[in-house]
Protein backbone atom coordinates (compact mmCIF):
# COMPACT_ATOMS: atom_id res chain seq x y z
CA UNK A 1 0.00 0.00 0.00
CA UNK A 2 1.45 3.20 -0.81
CA UNK A 3 1.68 5.86 1.62
CA UNK A 4 2.66 9.47 1.94
CA UNK A 5 3.05 11.18 5.14
CA UNK A 6 3.45 14.46 5.70
CA UNK A 7 5.05 16.38 8.77
CA UNK A 8 6.46 19.45 10.18
CA UNK A 9 3.65 21.38 10.07
CA UNK A 10 2.68 23.87 12.84
CA UNK A 11 1.87 27.42 14.13
CA UNK A 12 4.43 30.10 13.63
CA UNK A 13 4.67 33.89 13.31
CA UNK A 14 5.29 35.84 9.55
CA UNK A 15 9.28 36.24 9.45
CA UNK A 16 9.37 32.62 10.69
CA UNK A 17 10.35 29.23 8.80
CA UNK A 18 9.40 25.40 8.43
CA UNK A 19 10.64 22.56 7.03
CA UNK A 20 7.83 20.05 5.95
CA UNK A 21 8.96 16.50 5.21
CA UNK A 22 7.02 13.70 2.95
CA UNK A 23 7.99 10.43 3.76
CA UNK A 24 6.98 7.68 1.06
CA UNK A 25 6.58 4.31 1.06
CA UNK A 26 4.87 1.17 -0.34
CA UNK A 27 6.60 1.24 -3.54
CA UNK A 28 9.78 2.41 -5.30
CA UNK A 29 9.65 6.15 -6.26
CA UNK A 30 12.02 5.49 -8.90
CA UNK A 31 11.57 7.83 -11.55
CA UNK A 32 8.72 9.80 -9.81
CA UNK A 33 8.17 13.81 -9.86
CA UNK A 34 7.78 14.92 -6.70
CA UNK A 35 5.41 17.57 -5.53
CA UNK A 36 4.18 19.47 -2.71
CA UNK A 37 0.49 21.85 -2.82
CA UNK A 38 -1.42 23.64 -0.70
CA UNK A 39 -5.20 24.02 0.09
CA UNK A 40 -6.16 27.01 2.44
CA UNK A 41 -10.02 27.28 3.60
CA UNK A 42 -12.53 28.36 0.76
CA UNK A 43 -10.10 27.87 -1.91
CA UNK A 44 -9.20 25.24 -4.41
CA UNK A 45 -5.80 23.03 -4.01
CA UNK A 46 -2.80 25.32 -5.70
CA UNK A 47 0.46 24.09 -6.89
CA UNK A 48 3.49 24.96 -4.31
CA UNK A 49 6.41 23.37 -5.72
CA UNK A 50 7.85 20.09 -7.50
CA UNK A 51 11.55 17.86 -8.03
CA UNK A 52 12.52 15.62 -10.59
CA UNK A 53 13.93 12.38 -9.51
CA UNK A 54 16.74 13.38 -10.40
CA UNK A 55 16.58 16.48 -8.16
CA UNK A 56 17.52 19.06 -10.92
CA UNK A 57 15.79 22.18 -11.89
CA UNK A 58 12.67 22.20 -9.49
CA UNK A 59 10.08 24.50 -10.30
CA UNK A 60 7.94 26.43 -7.63
CA UNK A 61 4.84 28.80 -7.78
CA UNK A 62 5.63 32.25 -8.01
CA UNK A 63 3.92 33.01 -5.03
CA UNK A 64 7.12 31.14 -3.20
CA UNK A 65 9.76 31.96 -5.26
CA UNK A 66 12.64 32.81 -3.41
CA UNK A 67 11.17 31.69 -0.06
CA UNK A 68 11.05 28.36 -0.45
CA UNK A 69 12.93 24.70 -1.52
CA UNK A 70 12.10 21.45 -2.21
CA UNK A 71 14.02 19.24 -1.68
CA UNK A 72 14.26 15.46 -1.71
CA UNK A 73 16.24 12.60 -0.71
CA UNK A 74 16.18 9.20 -2.33
CA UNK A 75 17.48 7.18 -0.40
CA UNK A 76 15.21 8.04 2.21
CA UNK A 77 12.09 8.01 -0.31
CA UNK A 78 11.34 11.98 1.41
CA UNK A 79 10.86 15.22 -0.20
CA UNK A 80 11.16 18.13 1.73
CA UNK A 81 9.48 21.79 1.15
CA UNK A 82 11.66 24.29 3.19
CA UNK A 83 9.72 27.64 3.63
CA UNK A 84 11.48 30.73 5.15
CA UNK A 85 9.70 34.05 5.37
CA UNK A 86 6.70 33.10 5.96
CA UNK A 87 3.79 35.10 5.51
CA UNK A 88 -0.09 34.84 6.75
CA UNK A 89 -1.38 34.21 3.26
CA UNK A 90 0.66 30.71 3.14
CA UNK A 91 -1.68 29.29 6.25
CA UNK A 92 -2.62 26.18 4.63
CA UNK A 93 -3.15 22.53 4.75
CA UNK A 94 0.41 21.74 2.90
CA UNK A 95 -0.12 18.40 1.00
CA UNK A 96 2.69 15.60 -0.65
CA UNK A 97 2.05 14.36 -4.09
CA UNK A 98 3.89 12.09 -6.65
CA UNK A 99 3.76 11.24 -10.06
CA UNK A 100 5.38 9.29 -12.76
CA UNK A 101 7.71 11.60 -14.70
CA UNK A 102 5.74 11.49 -17.85
CA UNK A 103 2.05 12.27 -16.45
CA UNK A 104 0.30 15.37 -15.98
CA UNK A 105 -1.87 14.23 -13.26
CA UNK A 106 -0.62 12.99 -9.73
CA UNK A 107 -0.97 9.79 -9.00
CA UNK A 108 -0.41 9.41 -5.41
CA UNK A 109 -1.37 11.90 -2.39
CA UNK A 110 -0.80 12.68 1.54
CA UNK A 111 -3.29 13.54 4.38
CA UNK A 112 -2.11 16.83 4.55
CA UNK A 113 -0.10 19.26 7.05
CA UNK A 114 -1.56 22.12 8.80
CA UNK A 115 0.69 25.39 8.57
CA UNK A 116 -0.89 28.26 10.22
CA UNK A 117 1.23 32.09 9.84
CA UNK A 118 0.30 34.20 12.22
CA UNK A 119 0.44 38.22 11.79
Amino acid sequence: QVQLVESGGGLVQAGDSLRLSCAASGRTFSGYTMGWFRQAPGKERAFVAAISWTGGNPWYAESVKGRFTISRDNTKNTVYLQMNSLKPEDTAVYLCAAKPKLRTEYDYWGQGTQVTVSS
